[in-house]
């Protein structure tokens, strides 16, 4: 059997020790070392102290990668402790000779309280995996060659963004593979429910981070042949509709913030026709009554679809399909209105001032009943327009609200899926066209229990990662195709 050189975070504490006394049990654990910045950390039995200031950064990983003396290295990736499980190690190791990978990571318990474990598996990496955040637990094997190789093509000296860089590196010369058995557990603090997560990556406190990680994401981009310059197709806004501009709510099952949601568009003060359609996919709760009471306004179409599988894109193809779609359709989500009277009009203004296929905005996150919540302010400003495009590879959504030019869309389409469906429509249009921004607040986002993605258990949180990983792997390769067609 292999051996490895294990390099875990120093965590002044008795339980670390509980960690070195578990590495210790297995006959393949070569040397350990604790990696801190604390100069006066006490001495563990046996292990070497090494000082770095943070897996996040280049120096400390080349500091790894100088102390490696085995075929592989286990290190945990987080500033936590773990256990491991009954011959967790040697299994990640055959698994790792058996299939050449240079990369594998596992499914795991978290401890919360001392002693309640729950099951934390993760899911498997694909092309499409560029998320800087992506879950891959705290444990990874990787085989020393492979890091090596990486840790010297390594060209750029980052603080918070190296072990991105050194991941998306491994990607391109091996597999990256999710073993699905649950191999060790780990201590967690981080108790937040997943909606609560949401917008950590959007957090100005985290700017030089998100500017770092965009710098890696455009770098591999152009490595493997996805990278878009800033040239965009221009947008003839030619087509003659009968109304200039069509807000478009999805609903079902919303009696408590629909009629809000409706008269925050019937609101909108422009100089140019608009109108709603609603589409109802088959409430039960009162919604459809709450809804027709807005009927005797000649701008409010109430569709119910003849379909009974339809998501959130299925209803929204349902809405760009009607006849009285107008040219531009804007996005309401049934449980948030926008910011004011004059959201729409700045919106319409938008698509002919920036020549762009899609308009997107910024929002105010808030209660239910309106009121400021953390982390406030969502603006997505780390979009820039020559490189928006391939950063949104990077991150998980666009902003809102949403805008569209009709012709576009019906050309498009939408997923019919009730998450994600969003993105990937942005990613598409993004290919070819440019897209537009709104810096200031123009809608109220309301955070309560009802949201679609609140408080979701770990299976429902991986389901939907999955799927938006797998658009990000079919976006890729259009961009690798659309870029090889225009070299040749």
């Amino acid at each position: 059997m292999k051996r490895v050189d294990c390099f875990i975070p120093y965590i002044p504490s008795a339980i670390l020790e509980q960690t070195v006394a578990s590495l210790k049990q297995s006959p393949c654990v070569n040397k350990i070392f604790l990696l801190g910045s604390d100069s006066q950390q006490q001495p563990v039995d046996s292990c070497v102290f090494l000082q770095v200031d943070s897996l996040q950064s280049s120096a400390a990983w080349h500091t790894v990668g100088s102390n490696i003396s085995t075929d592989y290295i286990l290190v945990c990736i987080k500033r936590t402790t773990f256990d491991l499980g009954q011959f967790a190690i040697e299994r990640m190791l055959t698994i790792a000779e058996d299939t050449k990978a240079g990369f594998i990571y596992a499914d795991h318990y978290l401890i919360v309280d001392g002693d309640t474990f729950y099951p934390a598996p993760v899911i498997d990496y694909q092309k499409g995996s560029l998320r800087d955040d992506f879950d891959f637990g705290s444990l990874l094997l990787i085989r020393s060659d492979v890091m090596k190789q990486a840790l010297d093509s390594m060209d750029v000296e980052y603080r918070f963004a190296a072990l991105y860089d050194l991941r998306l590196r491994i990607s391109e010369s091996t597999e990256l593979i999710h073993v699905n058995e649950f191999l060790y557990s780990e201590i967690t603090t981080d108790s937040r429910k997943s909606d609560e997560c949401l917008f950590d990556y959007v957090n100005p406190r985290n700017r030089e981070v998100q500017i770092e990680m965009e710098k890696v994401c455009s770098a591999y981009l152009k490595r493997v042949g996805g990278f878009l310059s800033s040239h965009f197709e221009s947008v003839s806004f030619d087509s003659h509709f009968e109304y200039e501009a069509t807000v478009v709510i999805p609903v079902k099952n919303r009696k408590r913030t629909i009629e809000e949601a409706i008269c925050s568009a019937l609101a909108q003060k422009t100089s140019f026709k608009y109108n709603l359609i609603i589409v109802d996919n088959h409430s039960t709760d009162g919604t459809t009554e709450i809804i027709d009471k807005f009927c005797n306004d000649e701008r409010v179409i109430h569709l119910i679809p003849e379909r009974s599988d339809l998501g959130i894109g299925g209803c929204w193809n349902e809405a760009i399909h009607h006849c009285r779609c107008g040219k531009f359709v804007v996005q309401l989500d049934s449980d948030d209105v926008y910011s004011g009277p004059e959201i729409l009009q700045k919106v319409i203004d938008a698509f002919y001032e920036q020549d762009c296929a899609m308009v997107v905005g910024t929002y105010r996150v808030t209660d239910i009943k309106m009121q400021e919540i953390s982390p406030g302010i969502i603006d997505h400003k780390e979009w820039t327009p020559d490189n928006g495009r391939n950063n949104a590879l990077r991150i998980n959504g666009f902003g809102a609200p949403r805008a569209f030019y009709t012709p576009i869309l019906r050309s498009i389409n939408l997923p019919n899926t009730s998450y994600g469906e969003d993105y990937a429509l942005g990613l598409r249009i993004s290919r070819t066209w440019r897209i537009g921004r709104i810096y200031e607040v123009l809608y109220l986002c309301r955070r309560w229990e009802d949201n679609s993605d609140a408080a979701l258990d770990v299976n429902k949180m991986n389901v939907n990662n999955l799927y938006k990983d797998r658009i990000r792997t079919w976006e890729l390769q259009a961009r690798i195709k659309l870029n090889q067609i225009k070299l040749n």
